[in-house]
């Protein structure tokens, strides 16, 4: 079993690393489970105020699953089932951590790798960035949880296109169809990924992460109830919008405490 998942933190930013750098940061079984576990730890967090996931080194974010363990962990559809529910259980606790999740793309971002950053909130790559999911050549296909996160990022359309074709293609690209944010210069990936990171952090956190409730949310085809509607001026009664209201009048900048 190779690879690990590393967590880092600087102040109220945590990092969140998928460390298999001779592998391309292929993920292991192991790693599948300790990445959701990661998440599952970080969302209960309430210091923290936004999430970096990344590879290890610049050649990669991550290559998907790590393809030389499936005739001991995939042979067969019984093994593949329960691999499958380890995977989905992490894309849900990257759906479902409360803090803004920013996926910093390095190289390659394929398959699996490609599924994690769907799940992320915000994505930024470098311009030599490749993506893609080439399952068809394996004979795979993703499962509901694994296309649930391209389906909602970019639509069913470009979903399909991506798992039908099975090309790898470029940031450019990526960019058009919906998949990344932001495509920066190869040198320039981590530093403007933290940037990003800090503006997320030194906004309110609770509207932050009430903005990323309302989001997921609306994802849902359930129609918004009167109640959750009534969440939305519950910053209202926050010390934070007391806060960041006089020191908007003040000319000055908030220093947000989370409550």
């Amino acid at each position: 079993m190779s690879g690990t998942v590393l967590v880092t933190r600087q102040g109220d930013i945590a990092t969140v690393i998928l460390d298999n750098a001779e592998r391309m940061n292929a993920l292991s079984h192991p790693m599948w489970e300790r990445l959701g576990q990661a998440m599952t730890e970080l969302s209960g967090d309430e210091s923290l105020r936004c999430v970096v996931l990344r590879g290890a080194g610049a050649k990669a974010f991550a290559a998907g699953a790590d393809i030389a363990e499936f005739e001991r962990e995939r042979a067969d559809s019984k093994q593949a089932k329960r691999y499958g529910r380890a995977v989905e259980r992490t894309l849900r606790s990257l759906s479902l951590c409360r803090h803004p999740v920013l996926a910093m793309i390095q190289g390659v971002c394929v398959g699996g790798g490609l599924e994690i950053a769907a799940t992320c909130d915000l994505r930024i790559c470098g311009e030599s960035s490749r993506f893609g999911v080439p399952v068809k050549s394996l004979g795979l296909v993703m499962g509901y949880g694994e296309l649930k996160g391209l389906i909602d990022l970019c639509g069913k359309a470009v979903a399909l296109e991506i798992a039908l074709e099975g090309r790898v293609f470029g940031a450019l690209e990526a960019r058009e169809k919906g998949l990344v944010n932001r495509v920066v210069p190869d040198g320039g990936v981590e530093e403007e990924a933290y940037a990003s990171a800090r503006r997320i952090a030194e906004g309110a956190p609770l509207a932050a992460r009430w903005h990323k409730k309302f989001a997921n949310r609306l994802m849902q085809p359930k129609p918004v109830s009167r109640a959750e509607r009534d969440e939305a001026y519950a910053c209202f009664d926050t010390e934070d919008f007391r806060i960041g209201l006089r020191a908007f009048l003040a000319k000055q900048r908030p220093q947000f405490k989370g409550r």
